[in-house]
């Protein structure tokens, strides 16, 4: 692993992350970078670094992370997530603090890629519109 560490106060260091994705192991390695490349073509104002060991994704505040001890799919956690109105049910979970995110396969991606672009873009209008990070 690269010894060049990401500033935790910018969280934007798209080269750091993508240092890491070439040396990062996971069975959903590709899938997990399918993913990371939509989010972070909905809105340039998204940035990037790393938590968890893994992606994390920010715009004013902690947007979505992958989990990477989830090894048979790609397992994403929207921390704050219950303020995203999600109506196409790709998030889950009834936590008072997240919601959660799953894909399948690079099939499974393609499917559900109108929605998350939805939720991302959901996220920055709420984060737009309000002080909560």
């Amino acid at each position: 692993m690269a010894s060049k560490k990401p500033n935790p106060k910018t969280y934007n260091d798209s080269a750091y992350v993508s240092e890491f994705m070439s040396q990062f192991e996971h069975p959903f390695k590709a899938e997990i970078q399918a993913v990371r490349e939509i989010i972070l073509k909905t809105d340039n104002r998204i940035t990037e670094g790393i938590k968890w060991n893994a992606p994390n994704f920010y715009y004013k505040g902690d947007m979505a992370v992958f989990t990477p001890h989830v090894k048979d799919h790609v397992f994403m956690v929207f921390p704050n997530g219950i303020l995203i109105n999600d109506d196409s049910g790709l998030l889950d979970g009834d936590y008072v603090d997240r919601r959660m995110a799953h894909f399948y396969s690079m099939d499974d991606i393609q499917k559900k890629k109108a929605s998350l672009e939805k939720i991302v873009r959901r996220w920055i209008a709420v984060m737009d519109a309000t002080d909560v990070a």
